[in-house]
């Protein structure tokens, strides 16, 4: 009997075991399925889902290049509804110990005083102030920015990414969804960041990606 024969059921065994543990919602049909942004209506109050929400900034060294860092961590809520723009409102808490510049001595730095002072101020916040739309799926986010304990007027220019019932993801992450990304500029010297004001630029460029579950209609 050839040895391979034995191998072979062996393999396809534990293919099938796999498998069969595999969730159902990771479950594929035989025929990959086209991926498309859900549009229902994304009115209603939500809870950020901080498994699939993030921050990521860039900012430019040494007056030759950029590098990116991201936060991992991201909690909140907010209400948002198209017919009543007036009534939409974001409350964000960005923790600063979640930062990741994917080098530890650089987090390191900036973590300490001269930059993010995590010890004096552990928490990044954004507290909206009013949205105004412009159009379906976008606005502009008016707000106060709080970092390392300067409080600041923010912008955010913010798009729609979809919203609408997703049942196959299991809790606490399924439910009805919605998503949004959300861009600024600012200046760390507003905000008392002042550290290596020659080598590292004073503009630094955010990008928040939210997602969000529904807690209301």
């Amino acid at each position: 009997m050839s040895t391979r024969l034995p191998y072979a059921l062996l393999s396809a065994a534990c293919m099938a075991a796999t498998l069969a543990a595999a969730p159902a919602w990771a479950a594929g049909s035989a025929a990959p399925q086209a991926y498309g942004h859900l549009h229902a209506n994304p009115a209603g109050s939500y809870q950020v889902d901080p498994d699939h929400s993030g921050v990521q900034f860039t900012i430019g060294h040494a007056g030759v290049g950029r590098f990116t860092g991201v936060f991992k961590q991201v909690s909140g809520s907010y209400t948002f509804d198209p017919s009543n723009p007036k009534q939409d409102k974001a409350d964000i808490t960005i923790p600063v110990k979640s930062l990741d510049t994917f080098l530890p001595q650089r987090d390191t730095d900036l973590l300490a005083a001269p930059f993010f002072d995590a010890a004096a101020h552990p928490d990044i916040h954004f507290v909206s102030t009013r949205y105004a739309p412009q159009g379906k799926d976008r606005g502009t986010l008016y707000g106060t920015l709080t970092l390392r304990g300067v409080t600041e007027p923010a912008v955010f220019h913010v798009r729609l990414i979809g919203a609408g019932d997703v049942p196959y993801l299991p809790k606490p992450w399924g439910g009805y969804l919605s998503g949004f990304v959300a861009t600024t500029t600012i200046n760390r010297m507003d905000f008392g960041m002042t550290a290596f004001a020659a080598g590292l630029s004073h503009e630094v460029t955010v990008r928040v990606d939210i997602e969000g579950v529904k807690t209301t209609s």
